[in-house]
């Protein structure tokens, strides 16, 4: 942030020349950071409600390290998914505070209070081996300000497991459901509950199930109403999308 623009938009502001809504949407729209090969959006969270968050495949270790370095000195909360070992490695040389949370191979740094919000959201796993999609939704929701709870390993080839949280399955208000295989937990909690259900499908299972394409095909043609499907082994975009949910249901 360019510090003559922000003086100058509180001089406006001060001397009546502007009001806080015009302000407000001019912050809204400031420059981003330009690193070269990365430009940081400092802004994201005024717009969207949290930090620009890091996806770390593809990047170099020094690369993400020097981003979320950049991140962090704003006094945001950080988050970084899809971190090797290596990468947090890196990452804890240039930011001591950063946590590592190997499961979901997520690397979070907390500088702000996080807003919680009150509404429960519930993340439930099929299997075991459905963890890792698991962790990046409950951690992600976490540190977007989420208050989560976590069951695992209830899926439809022991559905008795299932059907005796039904009490912690009915105080949600929004439920992600992680389930590889054919998928079809997501449709059978649906059928339970009147509140929004995030299926996110994972790679898990045999050959015909194609890498995770069978079960998000499942997800997709689901009878049970009230389902929303997002992509394969994408734990952080149900988190997203269910902090944008309790978020709009305790704005007012």
């Amino acid at each position: 942030m360019d510090s003559n623009y922000l003086r100058n938009l509180l001089g406006r502001l001060i001397n009546g020349q502007m009001d806080i809504d015009t302000v407000l949407e001019k912050l809204k729209n400031l420059p981003f950071e330009d690193m070269g090969y990365a430009k940081l959006d400092h802004h994201r969270n005024l717009r969207n409600g949290f930090p620009e968050v890091v996806f770390c495949e593809g990047k170099t270790c020094s690369q993400v390290a020097e981003i979320v370095s950049r991140l962090a000195k704003c006094n945001t909360n950080v988050l970084a998914t899809r971190a090797g070992i290596d990468v947090y490695d890196t990452v804890k040389q240039e930011c001591p505070r950063a946590q590592y949370h190997q499961l979901a191979r997520c690397i979070t740094i907390e500088n702000d209070t996080i807003h919680k919000y009150k509404s429960p959201i519930l993340v439930i796993s099929a299997g075991t081996a459905d963890l890792p999609a698991a962790e990046e939704a409950a951690v992600t929701a976490e540190i977007m300000g989420g208050t989560v709870t976590r069951l695992y390993d209830v899926g439809v080839a022991g559905i008795h497991r299932l059907f005796s949280h039904h009490e912690l399955i009915r105080k949600a208000a929004v439920i992600i459901v992680v389930a590889g295989m054919e998928g079809a937990l997501a449709s059978v909690v649906a059928g339970l509950v009147d509140v929004p259900v995030i299926a996110v499908p994972t790679s898990i299972g045999y050959g015909a199930s194609f890498g995770g394409l069978a079960a998000l095909l499942a997800m997709l043609n689901s009878c049970a109403s009230g389902i929303a499907v997002v992509n394969i082994d994408n734990g952080f975009g149900a988190a997203a999308m269910a902090i944008s949910i309790v978020r709009l249901a305790e704005r007012n």
